[in-house]
């Protein structure tokens, strides 16, 4: 018999994969891009994505409560249309947990640099550090679900508390600027914003990947879902205030470390330092998770003969598939050979709304084709059985597909 993935994953762990993924590196090193597009009203761009997110993670926590693999969106497309569309849309996500974890590696890269240059007059490569940081949370991520887990938890935990420390400082500016003021293109410049920050909220559609190593998963994953969407949302829209209420727009937009730059503006350099650090924890974090999901999909997706089975093979010692992991590490190192983060940022959010659009779509579809099958979570509002938030949910993901486009 095959060797199974271990279930060590429970709410507490799961949700903070969830939260830890989302509060990844997209906070720390958009949103000064971010800003230099919706002015003052960056907030106003978080919160658009949060809405679209929370309308998405609804379909998603429906559909994960009735399929259990960890193939996740390849599922729900499979069996919401068809299987080709399926294995299209499941290789467009790993391509983009590919490009993603290779630009966020590039980011740590960067602030690593950085801390180095500063600190100790100490300049590596860029890409010798990217690729070293990627082929050491490669060997977690190979070396048990548990311990990717923990490391995940201990890095949430600080990544948070940066966050949070940027609330708090800039409380005492709160007023100083007006949230209202639109920026030079309207609206329009707040909605391509938001096709940039929405690449901060990828994470919560990871969760559902880790399903097979989750305890009670068709209790358990849904809560989990909805909790860290929610969760990320208040802090990166209290974060978005107090960032443009601290340095205003122009200096956030211009800044290369904005939130490190937030705290130094607000209680001096050695808060600069400080958030450089939190910073390294957060990418490091983000690329762990990332890599961990999309190895879990290659996974999920060869269980289900979607790619060559071979790629299913789970290690006996550790009981991780370790030869998914070998060849997502792989690909990871050769795109950051050639990343660029604002032109994978938008790639990434690309794939996303697309796969979004079906997944929201699949529900609608499986309310009609499959009404009697067994639903553990069932997302509200409906006329009969047409679900409101997905169809809401797949129109905005529409509508930010064309916002990504004229953003490139």
């Amino acid at each position: 018999m095959p060797e199974k993935l271990k279930k060590e994953l429970g709410l507490f762990q799961l949700t903070l994969a969830g939260v830890g993924v989302i509060l990844g590196a997209g906070i720390y090193a958009l949103i000064g891009v971010a800003a230099g597009v919706a002015g003052n009203a960056i907030w106003l761009s978080f919160l658009i994505g949060a809405v679209i997110a929370a309308l998405t993670g609804l379909s998603y926590a429906e559909l994960s409560s009735i399929f259990r693999k960890d193939a996740g969106e390849y599922d729900y497309i499979k069996e919401g249309f068809n299987k080709k569309i399926a294995l299209l849309l499941g290789l467009t996500i790993i391509f983009a947990g590919i490009v993603t974890s290779a630009t966020v590696a590039l980011g740590f890269a960067g602030y690593f640099s950085s801390l180095l240059k500063n600190s100790f007059s100490i300049e590596l490569s860029i890409v010798l550090i990217a690729l070293i940081i990627t082929i050491f949370l490669s060997f977690i991520n190979y070396y048990g679900i548990k311990e990717s887990s923990w490391f995940n938890t201990v890095s949430t935990i600080i990544e948070g508390l940066g966050l949070i420390i940027i609330i708090f400082l800039g409380i005492k500016y709160i007023g100083k600027v007006d949230y209202l003021e639109m920026p030079p293109e309207g609206f329009t410049g707040i909605l391509k914003a938001t096709a940039l920050v929405f690449f901060a909220f990828l994470g919560f559609d990871n969760i559902i990947k880790l399903a097979e190593e989750t305890k009670d998963t068709q209790k358990t994953m849904p809560k989990a879902i909805i909790i860290s969407i929610i969760i990320s949302s208040i802090i990166y829209i209290l974060v978005a205030i107090s960032a443009v209420s601290v340095l205003g727009w122009q200096s956030l937009s211009s800044s290369k470390a904005p939130l490190a730059d937030v705290a130094a503006a607000s209680i001096g350099g050695l808060a600069f330092t400080i958030l450089v650090i939190i910073a390294l924890f957060s990418t490091s974090n983000t690329i762990l998770v990332t890599l961990v999901t999309t190895s879990r999909m290659v996974y999920g997706m060869a269980e289900e003969k979607g790619l060559p089975r071979i790629l299913a093979l789970v290690g006996k010692a550790r009981r991780t598939p370790w030869l998914s992991i070998l060849i997502i590490t792989f690909l990871t190192i050769i795109f950051i050979l050639i990343g660029d983060i604002k032109l994978v940022a938008l790639l990434s959010t690309l794939s996303l709304f697309i796969t979004f659009s079906f997944v929201n779509l699949s529900l609608i579809i499986l309310r009609y084709k499959k009404p009697y099958i067994e639903r553990n979570f069932i997302v509200p509002l409906n006329i009969n059985k047409f679900n409101i938030p997905a169809f809401l949910g797949c129109l905005f993901s529409l509508i930010m597909i064309y916002y990504v486009f004229i953003s490139f």
